[in-house]
């Protein structure tokens, strides 16, 4: 007779091959050592509260929240963490940084790097660390240091490291990440820039870091010094708000008297499928407007009668002293499933606004939507603006982000 524990453990062991095969057909995996990485390594015990259906579901678990009911600890979802896995590159006996502990993801890492290798694992908060220790020690991954501290000074005492992933949403990269990495190593961080997450794939380029590849990505915010909050506007009530990531001079009560105005439509005549990502688009409008900032609204139907964005987390939106205008879309063929992209405004200027956002989305369609995706660069603060290419300077803390499109 089979027992309990000895049923839970094949369940869990097919459950496990089904997420890699599952995270291969969809082209999340594109190596056989992540494959096998994920086929290896128990994701179940580093997510106990789960059952083991939603340990190898293709989702984050959540393991820790704020007093708010936030989440501020997770398992990423294992479509991203093998994302980010292929971006990193990690090959047998390298020295690897992870920041943003919880077990399961340093753990894919020590498989990767193997027995010659070497995985230390950082966070802040030392529930975290406390329990990655635990769970690596349970599945049998004891060899990877687990450090408590604020990652904003890395982990100096293990570099420095060939590859370094940071698994929490951070505004700058700090100094230390910099010094901390060898000269051919490669960064993988999920930088905010301009309200939009990244993932980027950072290697050396003399004395800055260039991308490689980029992807969409999303994560729990960073903690300690190095956090960075946005700044909310709130049009009306909770149902719509603008976001801002840097700073910018905002007429609270002109733009809450523009959304009660009549809005104002324009179509661009550029359509997509309803399969395709529009994030290339998302980063353009960051890059090519200046009075910048994302939409959202609430998941009601009140909040969708007041704006109809194209995403109601975060959309580009171009702002003027009294008005402001955001990209909507449209269906336009329900056979093809195609839509078109549009842009809502709202104010007395509303129509130039929405001519000016129109014809960005229609640049971007004609001359970077089907070509190489954006370089993404990052300065040390301290290389004047006069040595870095020609494109859109971000300043922020520690660095200059750069965004340049062939």
């Amino acid at each position: 007779m089979v027992t309990t524990t000895a049923a839970d453990s094949a369940r869990a062991d097919a459950l496990r091959q089904a997420l890699a095969k599952e995270l291969l057909a969809a082209g999340s995996i594109t190596s056989p050592e992540v494959v096998a990485a994920f086929r290896a390594v128990p994701r179940h015990l580093f997510a106990p509260e789960a059952s083991l259906e939603q340990a190898y579901a293709n989702d984050i678990v959540r393991t820790k929240r704020d007093e708010h009911g936030v989440t501020i600890s997770s398992v990423s979802a294992p479509w991203l963490q093998a994302v980010m896995l292929e971006q990193a590159q990690i090959r047998p006996g390298m020295r690897c940084l992870e920041i943003g502990s919880g077990g399961y993801n340093a753990a894919l890492m020590a498989e990767l790097v193997g027995p010659d290798g070497e995985v230390t694992t950082v966070d802040i908060d030392a529930d975290v660390t406390d329990r990655a220790r635990r769970f690596l020690d349970t599945a049998g991954y004891g060899r990877v240091n687990v450090v408590l501290a604020d990652a904003e000074g890395g982990v100096p005492q293990h570099a420095p490291y060939d590859r370094i992933i940071v698994t929490v949403g951070v505004w700058d990269v700090p100094p230390a990440l910099f010094d901390q990495l060898s000269d051919d190593g490669r960064i993988v961080v999920p930088l905010r820039t301009r309200g939009l997450s990244r993932s980027l794939a950072l290697v050396r380029d003399g004395d800055h870091l260039v991308s490689v590849g980029h992807e969409m990505a999303g994560f729990v915010a960073v903690q300690g010094a190095g956090a960075h909050a946005e700044r909310l506007v709130t049009l009306h009530g909770e149902d719509v708000g603008l976001r801002f990531d840097d700073d910018q001079r905002v007429d609270v009560e002109a733009l809450r008297t523009a959304l009660r105005q009549p809005r104002v439509e324009k179509w661009s005549g550029v359509l997509f499928g309803g399969m395709e990502p529009f994030d290339g688009l998302f980063l353009w409008l960051a890059t090519s407007l200046d009075r910048f900032c994302l939409l959202s609204r609430a998941r009601t139907d009140a909040a969708r009668e007041l704006v109809d964005p194209a995403s109601p987390i975060a959309t580009p939106t171009l702002l003027s002293d009294s008005g402001f205008a955001y990209v909507a879309f449209r269906e336009a063929d329900p056979q093809e499933q195609t839509y078109e992209f549009g842009v809502y405004g709202h104010g007395p200027d509303a129509v130039s606004l929405a001519d000016a956002l129109v014809e960005q989305i229609r640049v971007w369609d004609r001359e970077h939507r089907h070509g190489p995706a954006a370089r993404i660069s990052i300065y040390p603060a301290s290389v004047p603006a006069a040595e870095q290419p020609a494109a859109r300077l971000i300043p922020k803390r520690h660095t200059t982000v750069t965004i340049s499109w062939p």
